[in-house]
């Protein structure tokens, strides 16, 4: 669960020693809470501010111009209203189609990023047959068509956009309606063929998508217990924790970190929902 206390307006840190400056956090709405969570699992003395930018969701099924114009709106927002010291993008989306932007126009700030697990998945499988879902946007971007190439021969990906899926997610932390969701679901493993231990099944199946392993629940018996789910907080959250150290940029061990929340439309993180 994500120990946080909402609210729309965040009180800067002027004055605060930098390590103790909040680190900025942003998904285009709930789905990066999943990363957030294992942010704080592993650097409990951090403040965090958490922007879902869901006024402007999904970013799944937008252009790439759109989703920098969008993430480099978010940064100056956190940068000038709240003084945070590095920004982890935890949409794959924005990850996918901005984040070197933002890396070239700010090469001084630290900025972490997530990607489908795909590296990880090829080493896994035993059965050299990967299953990643993911945004359309994601997919077909170049940072992720690098990165399948960079693999070439390891594993046999099947790649299976979900449109909606994010989508879907989302309006389930509104209404907690699951129905669209797990129609979504069934629609999308079906289309990736058997899953399984043999031969020829997937073996190890990637969530693309930070919003997606809020649909684990749904996904599992879908895909058997057998199946290996990869998604991508942990990782994130330990390599973050690495380079902020290597940067003196940690925070006192002392202290308690504390969560905020932004909003740029009617914020849905002030319910926990489950499937």
């Amino acid at each position: 669960m994500v120990q946080a206390h909402c609210q729309r307006r965040v009180q800067g840190h002027r004055g605060e020693e930098p390590v103790n400056a909040p680190i900025g956090v942003f998904d285009s709405g709930v789905g990066g809470l999943s990363i957030l969570q294992a942010l704080q699992l592993h650097m409990p003395a951090e403040d965090f501010v958490y922007m879902a930018d869901n006024a402007h969701a999904p970013y799944g099924e937008r252009d790439a111009a759109f989703v920098r114009e969008r993430a480099t709106a978010i940064w100056h927002t956190l940068r000038d209203e709240h003084h945070v010291k590095a920004l982890v993008v935890a949409c794959n989306t924005a990850t996918a189609l901005a984040i070197q932007h933002l890396r070239d126009a700010h090469p001084e700030v630290a900025f972490f990023g997530v990607e489908p697990a795909v590296k990880p998945a090829a080493a896994h499988s035993q059965t050299h047959r990967v299953g990643v879902m993911a945004t359309p946007a994601t997919l077909g971007s170049d940072k992720f068509i690098q990165l399948l190439n960079s693999l070439k021969g390891q594993a046999e990906f099947v790649l299976q956009p979900c449109e909606g899926l994010a989508d879907a997610i989302e309006q389930h932390w509104r209404d907690g309606k699951d129905a669209p969701v797990k129609a979504l679901c069934e629609k999308y493993v079906s289309a990736m063929g058997d899953f399984g231990s043999q031969a020829g099944q997937i073996d190890t199946l990637v969530l693309g998508c930070t919003h997606y392993p809020f649909a684990l629940p749904l996904l599992r018996p879908l895909v058997g217990e057998n199946v290996t789910i990869l998604e991508t907080g942990e990782p994130v959250a330990r390599h973050t924790q690495q380079v902020l150290a290597e940067r003196g940029l940690l925070a006192d061990v002392a202290r308690v970190g504390r969560v905020n929340f932004l909003a740029t439309g009617d914020s849905l993180i002030g319910v926990r929902s489950q499937f």
